[in-house]
């Protein structure tokens, strides 16, 4: 399984103030910010993915599930983590990497090449947006239990 990490640097004050949340929250607004921001990928894999398999195209999402064998190799990198991709199907990675019957017909790695940057600032945009609102969600409900 390739291995991608991605560092981002600058988002300091986003950071800050996502602390400033309370943890479940901050977890949710993450959650919600990811899966927006991986969706530019999942419908660029979807939009290459070869049409000869048609089950493999409409398994292509963006979620925080992953299979059991999956959950077996995968090292937790951070207390969210979203993953795109074909959904569990088996099939999947010889369709992107090819075998000795079948040539490569990649699909997810050239649509995380062609739509990384557009996710990236598509998570740092809305990821502000949805820090304010949690926050006025959050002095909204203070304020009602105050009064």
């Amino acid at each position: 399984m390739a291995r991608v990490k991605v560092k981002v640097e600058g988002l300091r004050e986003l950071e800050r103030a996502l602390k400033d949340l309370p943890k479940a929250t901050g977890k949710n607004v993450l959650r919600r910010v990811l899966t927006e921001g991986g969706e530019p990928i999942a419908r660029a894999a979807r939009g290459k993915a070869p049409v000869e398999v048609g089950y493999l195209r409409e398994g292509i999402d963006v979620g925080t599930k992953l299979t059991r064998r999956q959950r077996g190799l995968h090292n937790r990198e951070s207390p969210v983590e979203v993953f795109v991709g074909a959904s569990g199907d088996p099939a999947a990675h010889i369709q992107e990497f090819g075998n000795e019957d079948n040539p490569p017909q990649p699909f997810m790695r050239p649509a995380w090449d062609s739509q990384k940057m557009k996710a990236l600032d598509l998570i740092s945009v809305r990821l502000g947006v949805e820090i304010d609102k949690a926050a006025a969600r959050l002095a909204r409900k203070a304020a009602k239990g105050k009064g």
